[in-house]
């Protein structure tokens, strides 16, 4: 923060406050005591909490974290990856049950570390992704902590997107005690920002992933054709929900033709090899490198490659890939149309 302070040559006394938004599942424990993590983050592509979220659906509990939540039992939710922290790390689970441990997604980290610690809280966007959340009562669920064995002494206190939550500690901006002042994830600060204010309003955003959101109004409703029942926003003592169908790999695919593959130097020349030739000649990529979201929800699925012959070339490998972001973006949007009407 202060190197793009000095770059833009603003004061610390100009800034009226800051908002945070963030990865929302990735998810970090850490001593009260120390400030220190016990753990390295957990990031929301990873599939480690696959064998926890097996138990609990051969247990029959899915539909009542689907009930409760609005999610599925899937490792990209953060209730499962503090279970397997509290049960991996030695000495985390004594710490936790002893009231010495505590949980957040990286908002709450942020604004534990720019508070000094004063500050232990979430908003109502980034709790709704927990698993741990009650979306209908807006509050953590009893239950479902004890189901995942997790203390509710870890937990943030749940606020609403827009409000004034602390002062960050002077030395983060040059002696300036800083009002954080709003707080979303960052698919639903992506909803916010592109106005999608009323009901039936959706939002598609590409990043590492692929998620597109239908803004619900105050009514949170339900699916059965694989979109997530979630939180939109809270504002102004309202709360106003979302539909939301989850893309795990879009970006991020070009990332690997880049990075893994090495077929491309940066990620903009995917386009110039891609119209290069008409169509990817029967080449089809199905890039499950982290399981299938929306509408499969398939956490053991792997990515693969279909339609290969000797002429294929990298130009058909490269425009097959970028098509799989837009066939699962199909997927997505047929999802929708299984519950709503839509014009073309």
């Amino acid at each position: 923060m202060a190197e793009v302070l000095n770059e833009q040559n603003v004061g610390a006394d100009q800034i009226a406050g800051i908002g945070i938004t963030n990865q929302r599942e990735t998810t970090v424990v850490w001593d009260k005591n120390t400030g220190r993590p016990v753990y390295h983050a957990i990031v929301w592509q990873s599939r480690q909490t696959q064998g926890i979220c097996q138990e609990l659906k051969e247990q029959g509990l899915e539909s009542k974290f689907r009930e409760k939540t609005g999610l599925l039992l899937d490792p990209y939710f953060a209730g499962t990856k503090v279970k397997w922290i509290l049960d991996n790390v030695e000495g985390a689970r004594d710490k936790a049950e002893n009231g010495d441990l505590l949980f957040g997604t990286i908002d709450s980290w942020l604004v534990w570390k720019l508070s000094g610690g004063k500050a232990h809280i979430t908003d109502y966007t980034n709790a709704s992704r927990t698993l741990i959340y009650n979306i209908h009562d807006l509050e953590w669920d009893k239950e479902l902590l004890e189901i995942l064995e997790i203390p509710e002494s870890m937990l943030p206190d749940v606020k609403a997107s827009s409000d004034v939550y602390a002062n960050t500690i002077d030395y983060h901006f040059f002696g300036q005690e800083v009002p954080i002042a709003g707080i979303a994830g960052d698919q639903q600060a992506a909803l916010f920002g592109q106005a999608c204010f009323n009901r039936g309003d959706v939002k598609n955003t590409y990043g590492t992933g692929g998620f597109m959101l239908m803004n619900t109004g105050e009514e949170a409703v339900a699916s059965e054709s694989g979109l997530l029942t979630t939180i939109a926003y809270g504002l102004d003592g309202k709360v106003n929900y979302a539909l939301e169908g989850s893309i795990f790999v879009s970006g991020s695919a070009i990332q690997w033709l880049r990075d893994g593959l090495r077929m491309i130097n940066s990620a903009p020349q995917s386009e110039n090899y891609a119209e290069r030739v008409e169509s990817s000649e029967g080449v089809y990529v199905v890039p499950a490198f982290v399981g299938l979201g929306t509408p499969y929800w398939d956490a053991d699925a792997r990515g693969a490659i279909f339609g290969l012959t000797r002429g294929t070339e990298k130009e058909h490998f490269i425009r097959a890939t970028l098509e799989s972001l837009c066939y699962q973006t199909r997927d997505v949007f047929r999802s929708y149309g299984k519950r709503f009407r839509y014009r073309s």
